[in-house]
């Protein structure tokens, strides 16, 4: 992954400062004690969080996590589990860190705080096959649609403020949506805009097809607990990381590029 100069320095001077100064019994002094930052992350959210065919977590959020462990100066380790398990795992102390394309909401803020937004997303509804024609017909919101979303989401919060009448069929993970939609057991799969195109790019045998575009705004934050020194240092750490261009370069690789697809299983 490539770095300007003036992040390589950043990073550097960030991990000597941090590793003489963090005050004893902070969260941040727990984790350049053990030398090690646990990331929470689906490893089933591309082009954010995506598991490569070697078993290694790569996309979006994973590169993030490793410039702020490089920062740091210490390492990192990404921990797979359900969207819906994440803030808990947090809250519980089983990971230090959340980066997984989540959304900011004011609820998850509530018990959580976030550093970001990192990037700006929004909703899209992914459809193939008869549907595509039945949706232009009827619309989403019909009875007779079944649509998916993921568990505990914003992406589910959306389709019952939006589409009451439809079936919302919740599923664990995008893979697991992704199978009810090519075995035609939904009619629709709402879920964030890039993941919606990364399907399109990747299943292009599929007749997929992607409508309303970003119909949301949705910005992804790092979800961490609260510590003061915690939260200003990352603050300041990703403000860094926008203003080198190293973000906007990390969301060109990962959100505009299609090459990485190849890595995949």
């Amino acid at each position: 992954m490539k770095k300007t100069g003036l992040m390589i320095a950043f990073a550097l001077a960030m991990a000597l400062i941090l590793n003489s100064s963090a005050p004893a019994g902070t969260v941040l002094e727990r984790i350049l004690k053990k030398g090690e930052l646990v990331v929470g992350t689906t490893g089933t959210q591309p082009p954010l969080s995506v598991t490569a065919k070697d078993g290694q977590i790569i996309g979006l959020d994973a590169d993030i996590a490793k410039l702020i462990s490089a920062g740091m100066g210490v390492k990192v380790r990404f921990v797979k589990m359900f969207f819906s398990e994440l803030i808990t795992a947090l809250e519980t102390g089983q990971v230090d860190m959340i980066v997984s394309g989540m959304t900011m909401t004011p609820e998850r803020n509530s018990k959580v705080a976030f550093i970001g937004p990192y990037y700006v997303s929004g909703k899209g509804v992914l459809t193939k096959g008869k549907a595509v024609a039945a949706m232009d017909k009827e619309g989403l919101d019909s009875p007779s649609f079944k649509i998916t979303a993921l568990k505990n989401s914003t992406s589910q919060a959306f389709v019952e403020m939006v589409t009451p009448k439809a079936k919302l069929v919740p599923a664990a993970s995008y893979d697991e949506a992704l199978d009810l939609l090519f075995q035609d057991k939904i009619d629709a799969l709402v879920a964030d805009y890039p993941f919606c195109l990364f399907c399109m790019a990747r299943y292009s045998d599929k007749g997929l097809a992607v409508r309303g575009g970003r119909m949301t705004f949705e910005p992804l934050g790092i979800g961490i607990r609260e510590d003061a020194l915690w939260i200003n240092w990352l603050e300041n750490f990703v403000k860094i990381l926008a203003g080198t261009g190293d973000l906007t370069k990390l969301q060109d690789r990962w959100l505009t590029e299609t090459s990485w697809i190849k890595e995949l299983p």
